[in-house]
């Protein structure tokens, strides 16, 4: 585009070209009067936001409408706008695309698809002088995430999004749909998830506590399906699955997740969920290595991204038991 250039526009494929800035259109010698004039009505271009100006007659794409709102909030503040970008292309600056535009971006079904949705909600800095407007709600962060890029969009992780989305919902099964699926599409672990929320201060309401618990259940029932998973995709023996380990005159050791008794190894998913009603709580570590059996704990994320490994440190404890005293005969009673 030059300064000879007509004003209707290209047949132009790319998004970033048919939804402009006002700085952009600068930068190619289209003049602030020039562009006011092809927005008027009956006029080939529109303006989308403020300083954002869609260069076609036609209603916005949901991809237009994404990314004109992350040229709206990511343009500079006001007295660093006369200078001209020093390279062609969007400027979004710190703005990253949340909350549940963000989350249809990530992939999530539970969610409206991005053409079905109009808000926008983006994410800038808490210091940034920035007003909703239009169909583009502003979030403030005071130390930003860093972005994801999914379809080129920068988008905020999950678990930023999610506790963008949860701040706005007052119906509870909306929420425990969210957050279940976060984590059954293995998007992120629960623990992330709780702490984000946390950090939002969400977790004083109670329709969010309601939905957190049956999380964190939905994420322990997730880690014991990758643990019986890796179990017998890595060749080892068959544990005792979810037992509590007792003294032979009673006295409750603890519960937990697999026991070999031959090898006197024991292993733990390490997780903040609640046991089952009526079971022991989780083993005591030292106390159970100062009867002779061996302890590993994993943790969901690693039982998700790092299967061969732990599989390793399981095996490595079973050889390592070859030299090790007996230990004190245990009791293991099913949940």
């Amino acid at each position: 585009m030059n300064r000879n250039s007509p004003l209707s526009a290209h047949p132009l494929q790319d998004v970033r070209h048919r939804v402009r800035s006002a700085a952009q259109l600068r930068a190619a010698g289209v003049s602030a009067a020039r562009t006011a004039a092809a927005c008027l009505p009956g006029g080939p271009w529109q303006q989308l936001l403020p300083g954002v100006f869609l260069l076609h007659p036609h209603p916005p794409t949901a991809r237009e409408r994404v990314h004109g709102a992350l040229l709206y909030a990511g343009r500079p503040p006001v007295q660093a706008r006369r200078t001209v970008p020093a390279r062609p292309g969007p400027e979004y600056g710190e703005a990253m695309v949340t909350g549940p535009a963000a989350l249809a971006l990530h992939g999530f079904t539970s969610v409206p698809p991005l053409d079905a949705r109009h808000r926008i909600d983006v994410l800038v800095p808490r210091t940034r002088r920035l007003r909703s407007t239009g169909f583009v709600q502003v979030v403030r962060a005071s130390v930003p995430p860093r972005p994801e890029t999914r379809l080129g969009t920068p988008v905020a992780p999950v678990e930023r999004a999610l506790a963008d989305t949860v701040a706005s919902l007052t119906d509870a099964p909306a929420v425990r749909r969210l957050l279940t699926e976060s984590v059954r599409a293995g998007y992120c672990e629960p623990a992330s998830v709780v702490r984000e929320l946390s950090a939002a201060k969400l977790l004083g309401r109670a329709h969010v506590v309601d939905a957190v618990e049956e999380l964190l259940a939905e994420g322990r029932a997730v880690a014991e399906g990758r643990l019986y998973a890796m179990v017998r995709r890595h060749g080892l023996p068959e544990p005792l699955w979810n037992v509590d380990l007792c003294l032979p005159g009673g006295a409750v050791l603890g519960g937990v997740d697999a026991y070999w008794p031959e090898r006197a190894v024991a292993l733990e998913i390490v997780t903040r969920s609640p046991r089952r009603s009526g079971s022991a709580g989780p083993a005591d570590r030292e106390h159970l290595e100062r009867l002779g059996i061996t302890v590993v704990r994993v943790t969901p994320g690693k039982l998700r991204g790092a299967t061969a490994q732990q599989a390793v440190a399981v095996r490595t404890a079973m050889s390592a038991a070859e030299d090790r005293e007996p230990a004190v005969p245990v009791v293991a009673l099913p949940r």
